[in-house]
């Protein structure tokens, strides 16, 4: 069974920067996709950026230049840096991962970013 372990969540400041972490575990799989998505309080899910095992990456339009995301394939691990952060990315920020073929996601980690 593969779980997926988020960290590095907590309270920022805006304009401040936070780094997330996702381990993968049960697997001997290296990942295919894996991605960060976010959900803000009574919004839907959104897909924040992706990164693929060939370290492809794809931001959305709202993050791109702000955030970066990046993978270490041995350890099936990747990471999400955001930087100059604003109140409404307040957010549940979730990790999810693509394995086998089999989708997989994380229980989230909570990032508030106060004005």
């Amino acid at each position: 069974q593969v779980h997926l372990v988020e960290s590095g969540g907590g309270l920022v400041q805006a304009g401040g920067s936070r780094r997330l972490s996702c381990a993968a575990s049960g697997t001997t799989f290296s990942f295919n996709v894996m991605a960060w998505y976010r959900q803000a309080p009574g919004k839907q899910r959104e897909l924040v950026a992706t990164i693929t095992s060939a370290d492809r990456m794809n931001y959305s339009t709202s993050v791109k230049g702000r955030f970066t995301i990046s993978g270490d394939n041995a350890r099936n691990t990747i990471y999400l840096q955001m930087n100059s952060l604003k109140p409404e990315e307040t957010a549940v920020y979730y990790c999810t991962a693509v394995f086998a073929n089999q989708e997989y996601w994380g229980q989230g980690t909570q990032v508030y970013v106060t004005a």
